[in-house]
């Protein structure tokens, strides 16, 4: 989502807006408990695993579901359906008469004292979890941009925070600040991760200009530290990987999505976009290009890195490893290890030492995977250069949207397994501009998606990294992401446009309900005495409950 300049903005809630005068929003300390009855970041917790403790929707109760509510919104000043709604209050610096799209809801839901806070690019909602009704719209006036998505918000005690645009419930702006310059071509599509006093923030980007992440105070808006991604100057970490000082500073290696955060180690864990320009590397050089299509950790005090893990060295097809990481402690081996596991978009899955940064496992789980020619001593796969873009095509899988993209995965500590979805398509990559300097961002290239060989619920054992199951949608499943519950169930959108309960252990589809293309990943909550689910379908919230 963007504008033109990427504000990340800060107000105040009115307390007459929660359900009770009590209610405190979200303490810091909220944040470090395993997820249960609220859902009060983009997570639901930190680990990143979207496992929810709650377990009164299960195996025997699941096909009670009944829909409780639903709720369509309108993004812009131009309200056009439904009465009684309040007046949409407004910011920005546009003139107010732009509205660029991008009306889908791909955010994952806030619920804190029973309101759901969501986004679209240049809106957010604030609406009753108990039936639906709207309490306030707020929209950012846009002077342009790319308008991809945006992921929610981050909320700290009765504050709320958003990339672009910012969040006013009482219209009244306690500060917003610039975090990265729509001239040089960023925009942003992350929710804000709030981890004690600090709100960090990332950027996207698809042209020659460094990534970073940033930590703002969360009181003031004071910049208290900024991370690039790549090297910014001659001695940095990871230069010696890049064809020149000038090609590491417009090296790429955006930050998508939002990470995770070990408290015990306090370390925040993100994940990393493509290297620039995408698919040639003349300017790039032949080496890994760091910390570009990487796992990096980076100390939440201080912003300097700790560690990283390279999941496509030397990236020559825009597989970016834009994936929220699962953080887990779990038996490996025999002895209990702190773990992060990641199904990358390139067609690999990994699981790590998250304290390290050592590689435990690595394999291919994109079932027809092709693009590499094996792995380096470090377990990355290896890039085949007959399958880089050339004058004649070069045919390829997956396409550059990869096996998976930004849509979430889960894992369930009650089978051992991560989930994701996985669609495996084939494209010929044709090379358009030979010059050896290669051409800007995603440029110098054509793509044409000629085939593909399915959809698939993938389950795969974290101790190997095999799938244990796949099965097989009849559309582009997985929809925005997926969750695992106490109950013994994984939820997700099968893309023929159903929400589907699926038996964790085995994947058999359980209950379903046809609502359109799932646009986020599901979601759970407790609210007086029922545990909701929820799920968008592009501009609709859909709200399920046991009576």
């Amino acid at each position: 989502m963007t504008i033109s300049k990427i504000i990340l903005a800060l107000c105040t809630l009115s307390p007459a807006m929660l359900t009770a005068q009590s209610a405190s929003g979200v303490e810091p300390a909220d944040l470090l408990k395993p997820l249960k009855d609220a859902w009060p970041t983009y997570s639901g917790d930190y680990t990143g695993k979207r496992y929810s403790a709650l377990d009164r929707i299960n195996q025997s109760t699941v096909t009670h579901l009944t829909l409780a509510w639903m709720t369509q919104v309108t993004p812009g000043l131009q309200r056009g359906r439904g009465f009684g709604r309040p007046s949409v209050i407004t910011g920005g610096e546009g003139p107010g008469d732009i509205n660029v799209g991008g009306g889908t809801i791909k955010a994952s839901a806030l619920e804190v004292d029973g309101i759901l806070y969501f986004t679209m690019p240049d809106n957010a909602w604030a609406v009753d979890a108990r039936d639906g009704t709207e309490l306030w719209h707020y929209f950012w006036k846009t002077k342009g941009g790319t308008h991809i998505g945006n992921r929610g918000m981050g909320m700290w005690h009765k504050t709320l925070y958003m990339e672009t645009p910012e969040d006013a419930p009482t219209g009244k702006e306690r500060w917003h600040k610039e975090i990265a310059d729509l001239a040089q071509g960023y925009f942003s599509t992350p929710a804000p991760m709030v981890i004690g006093n600090h709100v960090i923030v990332g950027t996207g980007n698809d042209i020659d200009a460094p990534g970073f992440i940033q930590s703002f105070d969360p009181e003031t808006g004071d910049l208290q530290w900024k991370f690039f991604t790549v090297p910014m100057k001659k001695g940095d970490p990871g230069m010696d990987t890049w064809g020149s000082v000038d090609a590491a500073r417009h090296g790429g290696g955006q930050a998508w999505v939002p990470g995770v955060y070990d408290p015990e180690t306090n370390l925040y864990i993100f994940s990393t976009g493509n290297p620039t320009p995408a698919f040639t590397s003349g300017t790039r050089g032949p080496g890994d290009n760091l910390f570009t299509c990487a796992i990096v950790a980076v100390n939440v005090d201080t912003g300097k890195m700790a560690w990283y893990y390279s999941t496509s060295p030397h990236d020559m097809h825009d597989y970016d490893s834009a994936q929220t990481p699962i953080l887990v402690n779990a038996m490996f081996h025999g002895k209990m290890r702190k773990l992060l596991l990641t199904a990358a978009r390139n067609g690999y899955y990994f699981t790590l030492d998250r304290v390290t940064g050592e590689r435990l496992v690595s394999s291919k789980y994109g079932v027809y995977t092709n693009w590499a020619k094996g792995l380096n001593e470090r377990g990355a796969p290896i890039y085949d250069p007959e399958k880089n873009a050339t004058v004649a095509g070069s045919l390829v899988s997956p396409t550059s949207d990869g096996v998976t993209n930004w849509e979430p995965a889960s894992y369930s500590p009650d089978t051992g397994l991560v989930y994701v979805a996985q669609n495996n398509g084939y494209s010929l990559f044709y090379l358009t501009d030979i010059d050896p300097r290669g051409s800007m961002g995603l440029g110098g290239k054509e793509e044409a998606q000629v085939g593909s060989g399915g959809s698939f619920l993938t389950a795969i054992d974290y101790n190997t990294g095999k799938a244990v199951w796949n099965r097989r949608y009849y559309g582009d499943g997985g929809g925005g992401g997926l969750l695992t519950t106490a109950g013994k169930l994984l939820f997700a959108g099968d893309g023929a446009g159903n929400l589907v309960a699926h038996d964790v252990a085995t994947g058999k589809p359980l209950w379903h309900t046809r609502i359109g293309d799932v646009s986020n990943a599901p979601q759970t909550f407790m609210l007086d005495g029922h545990q909701y689910l929820i799920a968008a379908t592009g501009d609709t919230m859909w709200s399920f409950l046991l009576y």
